[in-house]
């Protein structure tokens, strides 16, 4: 179960949902660690998330806003 961390800063909607471990990425990490069998299979694919997270915390730190691919994305399925 996850919730809200307040660290006392004003940031973009993706970094605080990083900041709360709820995003994209760390829900792939969470899933690759808590499925039975799937740490092995799937220890690129947690690293490619690791590094996502860190590409996506710095842009935000240097740039001031998500990144593009975050920013403009859209629920596919409509």
């Amino acid at each position: 179960m996850r919730g809200y961390k307040e660290e006392g800063t004003t940031t973009t909607p993706f970094d605080m949902v990083m900041l709360n471990d709820l995003d994209r990425y760390h829900l792939v990490i969470d899933a690759v660690d808590r499925v039975p069998g799937l740490a092995d299979r799937g220890a690129h694919l947690r690293q490619e998330m690791l590094d996502s997270r860190m590409r996506a915390r710095a842009y935000t730190r240097e740039v001031g806003d998500d990144l593009p691919e975050v920013r403009h994305w859209v629920w596919p399925f409509e």
